[in-house]
């Protein structure tokens, strides 16, 4: 069966409510897809009118129930997916792709029914709500909103195509502090382990941090290349020298003296350490960008330098956003990680260790911009399916 590309568009309520991490767990871990793409979006009211347009135009309502239900999701969009009050700033959608065989079918079954039949396994099962009285729908959160078929997925796609880039992208100043507020933004990566099987450690993880308070702006699938991840990680190449040094010193003096048979003075051990300290390091930090990658950066041939490994990349922002994150995150060795945090609860050993975390606004900043955070792949996904927009 040949792949299909399909969507999931988390409405602002959900992310308001922090029940992104939550929904993302479903869409991962009970779903048999491929996260391919991820991107912020601040709807204009251009996208709102021609989504609802593409959405009424393909749609096929067999009855009184299924027009009604058409109805209340265009009244839902006009109303959510807009400032709703003269400078009122937009709400806050995050649009994800994804691709696999029936991938259509595939998030019906995971996301659910709109209405209130929906079961708790489900996406809107567990996120939304549905209250019919005497034939009158009083409330409706449907949570996040899917394409039903094949034509209406494409139409809609192709609307979200056409604007992600304009309305799209890290969403700065959309979000309403009180005065005297200096909100930071940081950066988390959520590293390739999380998306090698089918898994909730993702959503988790996400979940995690929304204990912090701040605000998700900015999100992107990204494949790191091997020179690309050496330029992301290259500060932590010159620590790996004393941090191996240290860890050798204890290597030579335990095995040495086992294998020789006899001590020797410290200084000697200090001598062997500094001299293999260089070349462990290196080792070390190939061992990195090979995770991150998928790639052994000393096979990759000049110029193939697409990484094989997913990331997703969430930009945060919000008052003390560096220190925040890190708190959550926690130590980079798991075994040092207090109780709670994602490292310690999902982090394996120092490289499988849950996620990344920028450790400074500055380093935020130069972080994003290694892994081009505002680049825009949901126009380039789109026309691969469907041609030209």
């Amino acid at each position: 069966m040949a792949k299909e590309l399909s969507y999931v568009l988390i409405n602002p309520y959900t992310i308001r409510k922090s029940r992104t991490g939550g929904v993302i767990n479903r869409l991962l871990s009970w779903g048999r897809l491929s996260l391919v793409a991820a991107r912020m979006l601040a709807p204009s009211r251009e996208l709102v009118e021609e989504y609802t347009e593409a959405m009424l135009s393909s749609a096929n309502p067999r009855d009184q129930k299924e027009r009604k239900i058409l109805e209340e999701i265009k009244k839902y969009l006009f109303a959510n997916y807009l400032p709703q009050k003269r400078n009122e700033l937009p709400p806050r959608v995050m649009l994800l792709l994804f691709e696999g065989e029936n991938a259509i079918e595939e998030l019906k079954r995971v996301v659910g029914h709109i209405t209130k039949i929906s079961i708790g396994e489900t996406v809107r099962g567990t996120y939304g709500d549905y209250i019919e009285e005497d034939g009158e729908i009083k409330y409706f959160e449907p949570a996040v909103l899917i394409g039903t078929t094949k034509e209406e997925v494409e139409q809609e796609l192709k609307v979200l195509a056409r604007y992600s880039e304009r309305d799209g992208g890290v969403l700065r100043g959309i979000i309403p502090y009180p005065p005297k507020i200096s909100p930071e933004e940081t950066l988390v990566i959520i590293k390739p382990d999380s998306f090698q099987e089918l898994s909730s450690k993702a959503g988790n993880i996400i979940d995690r941090f929304s204990q912090t308070g701040l605000f998700i702006i900015g999100a992107r699938v990204i494949r790191m290349g091997v020179k690309q991840a050496e330029e992301f990680y290259g500060p932590i190449r010159g620590r790996l020298a004393e941090k191996m040094k240290k860890q050798l010193l204890k290597e030579i003096r335990s095995s040495l003296k086992k294998s020789l048979g006899f001590d020797f003075p410290e200084e000697v051990e200090e001598r062997i350490a500094e001299e293999l300290k260089t070349y462990k390091a290196q080792h070390e930090f190939n061992k990195i960008i090979k995770f991150i990658t998928g790639k052994d950066p000393q096979e990759t041939e000049k110029g193939k330098d697409e990484g094989l490994e997913k990331c997703l990349a969430l930009v945060y922002e919000g008052e003390d956003a560096v220190r925040k994150i890190r708190k959550v995150l926690g130590e980079t060795n798991p075994l040092d990680a207090a109780p709670g945090t994602v490292r310690k609860d999902f982090g394996q050993d120092v490289i499988k260790n849950g996620a990344h975390a920028s450790d400074s606004p500055a380093s935020a900043e130069r972080e994003m911009r290694i892994i081009q955070i505002e680049e825009d792949d949901i126009a380039r996904i789109v026309e691969r399916y469907y041609g030209k927009l």
